[in-house]
C-alpha cells in the first residue's frame, strides 16, 4: 500500500536557519503520526510543507501520491489542519462559523449539525466566538478542519495552553475520529502524554532533523543482556522518554 504522506530528504532554510534538515517519513492510511519536540525543532516548517503552505529547498513531498505544485485544489480538499491559534470573527456564533466553512465546500446544514456533535458544542451553537473558553474554541477548530471529512488532518500543537480537562476533551474528539474513520493524522506537540495517548508512530525532531522514531515501544525499549525492558508504568515511559530525548540533545521536550 503506498502511503497518504511521503516525504523524502526535505530541507528547508530560512535565511541562516537551517530549518528542516534532511527529514524522511511515510505515512498509512489511518495512522496516527506524532512529531514530538521543543521549540525550534522544525515541526511546524515540515507540517507547513506537508500542508502546501511552504516549499521544501531540497527533497520530495508527495500526498496521496501526488505533487502540490499540479495538484494544489485536489490536494487542498483531502486535507483538514488546524494550526496553533486560530482566529474567529468575534460576532458570529458557533453554528454560522461552522456553517461559513462548509460552504467552502458546497455542504449544507446537516454536516454543520453532525460537527456540532462530534465536537460537543450543540448547546454552545447559539454563542458567539468571541464567549468561548480557550478549550471550546480549540473543539471549534478542530470541527472547521474535519469539516470536509478529511483524508489527512494535520494539527499543529492544538492542545497548547489548555488546562487538563480542555486537552482531554480534544483528545477523546480525536480517538473517536481514529476509532471510526480512515483519517490518517499528523499532529505536533511538546506533551509525551498527548503522543502516547493518540499516536501509532512517533519522531522525535530537534534542530531540524530526526533523532530517533518508531513506534512508543520501540523508542523506550532497553536491552539488558537477553532482554528488552519496556516501562509499563505511564509517569516511568514519560520520564523515560524524556530522559532519552535529554541524552540526545541535553534539552528537555517541555523546553
Amino acid at each position: 500500500m503506498n502511503p497518504v504522506v511521503e516525504v523524502k530528504d526535505v530541507y528547508k532554510s530560512f535565511k541562516a536557519v537551517k530549518a528542516v534538515r534532511g527529514v524522511s517519513l511515510a505515512i498509512e492510511r489511518g495512522q496516527f503520526t506524532g512529531l514530538l519536540g521543543p521549540n525550534g525543532a522544525g515541526k511546524t516548517t515540515l507540517v507547513e510543507m506537508i500542508e502546501g503552505i511552504q516549499n521544501p529547498d531540497r527533497g520530495e513531498i508527495r500526498i496521496l501520491g501526488k505533487e502540490w505544485k499540479s495538484n494544489g485544489d485536489e490536494l487542498h480538499r483531502a486535507i483538514g489542519l488546524s494550526l496553533q491559534e486560530t482566529r474567529f470573527i468575534d460576532k458570529l456564533t458557533v453554528w454560522e462559523t461552522i456553517r461559513l466553512f462548509a460552504s467552502f465546500y458546497d455542504l449544507g446544514k446537516t454536516r454543520v449539525n453532525e460537527i456540532l456533535g462530534v465536537i460537543g458544542l450543540s448547546e454552545k451553537k447559539d454563542a458567539y466566538t468571541v464567549n468561548l473558553s480557550g478549550g471550546q474554541r480549540q473543539c471549534l477548530a478542530l470541527g472547521l478542519s474535519l469539516i470536509n471529512r478529511p483524508q489527512i488532518l494535520l494539527l499543529d500543537e492544538p492542545t497548547t495552553g489548555l488546562d487538563p480537562n480542555a486537552r482531554r476533551e480534544i483528545w477523546s474528539i480525536l480517538l473517536d475520529l481514529k476509532e471510526h474513520t480512515q483519517t490518517s493524522l499528523i499532529l505536533t506537540t511538546h506533551y509525551m502524554e498527548e503522543a502516547e495517548q493518540l499516536c501509532d508512530y512517533i519522531l522525535i525532531m530537534n534542530r531540524g532533523k530526526v533523532l530517533k522514531e518508531g513506534t512508543l515501544e520501540d523508542l523506550l525499549e532497553e536491552d539488558y543482556g537477553d532482554k528488552t525492558v519496556y516501562p509499563k508504568d505511564m509517569e516511568c515511559r514519560r520520564k523515560t522518554l524524556d530522559d532519552l530525548f535529554t541524552s540526545m540533545t541535553g534539552r528537555r521536550l517541555d523546553e
